[in-house]
C-alpha cells in the first residue's frame, strides 16, 4: 500500500536526516518503525505526510508511492485526500477548542453526513471522548488528548493511519486502551497502520513486521516475531540479555556484535 524507495531528506539544504530509506507497509498490516530519539523516525513520517517544508526540510532523492501512485511532492491536503493521515507526536490539538470542535476539524474534507457518521464512530470507540466532548481540549489529561488526536485523524476516514509515539508519557492502563482500539480498527475494518514507537516491546507485540532505524538509515528489518527473538534487538531495544534486564549503559559491546551498518 505504502512504499518508500531510497528516500533522502535534508534540512536547510545541508543537514542529512534520512539516507536511502526504503520500507513497505502492506494493505491491512500494522508495521512498526523503531529507533531511539533523533534516529529519523518522525522525519520519515513528515516526508510521507508532505509537511517537511514547514521545517525547511525536503526530499532530495527517492520516491514515495501510495497504492501505486507517487505522492512525493504533493501537498498535505492532497495526501490526506488520498486517505493517508497522521497522528503527530505531542497530539497537536487545538487547545482552546472543545473536544468536539477538534474532532470536526479532522473531518474538513468530508460531507456533513459523513462527518456525523464518523463522529459517532469515534465516540463509540472512545467513550471517554464522548463524555468530554464539550470540554476544552487543553484541559484534558494526556491520555484523553491522545484519544482525541487519534479520533480527529479517524474523522478523515483514513485507509492508512500513521501514529507517532502514541504511548509517549501515558499511563500503562491508557496505553492498553489506545492500542486495543488500534488493534480493533485493524482487525475489524482493515485499517493499515504505520506505527512509530520507542517502546519496542509494545510495538513488536501489535505489529506483523518491523524496521529499525539508526542515524537516518534502516539497519534491520523483519517479521515482528523474528525481531523479538534477535539477540541484538533484545539487548539494546528490549532491555534483555540472557533473560536478565539490562540498561543501555550496560550494553557495552553493542558497538557492535553484528555490524548492521557497512
Amino acid at each position: 500500500m505504502l512504499a518508500l524507495n531510497n528516500i533522502q531528506v535534508l534540512y536547510d539544504k545541508s543537514i542529512e536526516a534520512v539516507r536511502d530509506v526504503s520500507l513497505e507497509v502492506p494493505a491491512g498490516a500494522i508495521v512498526a518503525l523503531l529507533g531511539s530519539n533523533g534516529a529519523g523516525k518522525s522525519t520519515i513520517l513528515k516526508a510521507i505526510s508532505g509537511v517537511l517544508g514547514q521545517e525547511d526540510g525536503e526530499i532530495t532523492s527517492g520516491v514515495i508511492h501510495l497504492e501505486g501512485n507517487a505522492i512525493s511532492g504533493e501537498t498535505p491536503r492532497a495526501i490526506i485526500q488520498h486517505g493517508l493521515l497522521q497522528v503527530p507526536e505531542g497530539r497537536a490539538l487545538f487547545a482552546t477548542l472543545t473536544v468536539e470542535e477538534n474532532l470536526l476539524m479532522g473531518g474538513f474534507t468530508r460531507t456533513r453526513a459523513e462527518t456525523a457518521e464518523e463522529l459517532e464512530r469515534v465516540y463509540t470507540l472512545f467513550p471517554r471522548v464522548h463524555e468530554r466532548r464539550t470540554q476544552t481540549a487543553g484541559y484534558l489529561s494526556g491520555g484523553e488528548q491522545q484519544m482525541v488526536a487519534i479520533g480527529r485523524a479517524l474523522m478523515g476516514r483514513p485507509r492508512l493511519l500513521m501514529l507517532d509515539e502514541p504511548s509517549l508519557g501515558l499511563a500503562p492502563q491508557i496505553v492498553d486502551v489506545i492500542f486495543e482500539a488500534i488493534l480493533g480498527l485493524n482487525h475489524n475494518t482493515g485499517l493499515t497502520v504505520l506505527l512509530v514507537e520507542q517502546n519496542a516491546q509494545l510495538a513488536l507485540q501489535v505489529s506483523s513486521y518491523g524496521y529499525i532505524i539508526e542515524n537516518g538509515r534502516i539497519v534491520l528489518d523483519g517479521k515482528a516475531e523474528k525481531l523479538r527473538a534477535n539477540d541484538d534487538v533484545q539487548e539494546f531495544y528490549l532491555g534483555f540479555a540472557g533473560g536478565a534486564r539490562k540498561s543501555m549503559r550496560d550494553v557495552k559491546h553493542y558497538k557492535r556484535r553484528k555490524r548492521w551498518l557497512s
